[in-house]
């Protein structure tokens, strides 16, 4: 099944809709509903986060969010991963984490899933990047390789044992063989 277009509103009005199960993106005037995780997309989104979170949360460095929507750009988005440097959390008054989110993540992080169009994914990975996010991943279990993205270069192609490109804030080291070794489980 392939994400489905749903309709055409403005943005306003598209964020006062209730969420949906899975997600819906406003992506250029258009609701595109994003395909239901399955098991792959979800062992490596859920792996990555605790990575992430593991190197950075304890020090107040970055928080690596789930399936957080963000608009900004005149786009609401969904990305796998929403990677933000603390100080850029929009904190509420009591310093909790705030339900809606109005800028763009330093780092996005993309897992295609088999339903999913590759120039959607990585349209919203470059929507960030030109408003102001740092990095991004798109990673495809199929071809166990991640393309990383930045503002200040062309994309980089990483597979085997290539150290990933993160954030220079946080103290984490990964290569493609690592994150793909994830999706094994069993002895």
């Amino acid at each position: 099944m392939n994400a489905s277009t749903i309709g055409s509103i403005a943005l306003e009005a598209f964020l006062e809709l209730p969420e949906t199960k899975p997600a819906s993106e406003y992506i250029d005037g258009e609701i595109i509903r994003k395909p239901m995780p399955k098991g792959r997309h979800s062992r490596l989104q859920g792996k990555l986060c605790a990575a992430v979170n593991q190197a950075a949360e304890g020090q107040r460095i970055a928080y690596a969010f789930p399936e957080l929507r963000c608009s900004f750009g005149g786009r609401s988005t969904v990305p796998d991963i929403a990677i933000f440097l603390w100080q850029r959390i929009p904190f509420t008054a009591t310093d909790e984490v705030p339900d809606d989110f109005e800028l763009p993540p330093d780092w996005t992080i993309e897992i295609l899933s088999p339903e999913q169009n590759v120039n959607k994914v990585i349209g919203n990975i470059l929507h960030c990047l030109n408003h102001g996010s740092r990095l991004g991943w798109f990673v495809d279990p199929d071809s166990l390789s991640i393309l990383a993205f930045a503002r200040d270069r062309q994309p980089v192609l990483l597979r085997g044992s290539e150290i990933l490109p993160v954030l220079p804030e946080i103290g984490l080291t990964l290569t493609a063989n690592q994150v793909f070794g994830w999706l094994k489980m069993s002895g």
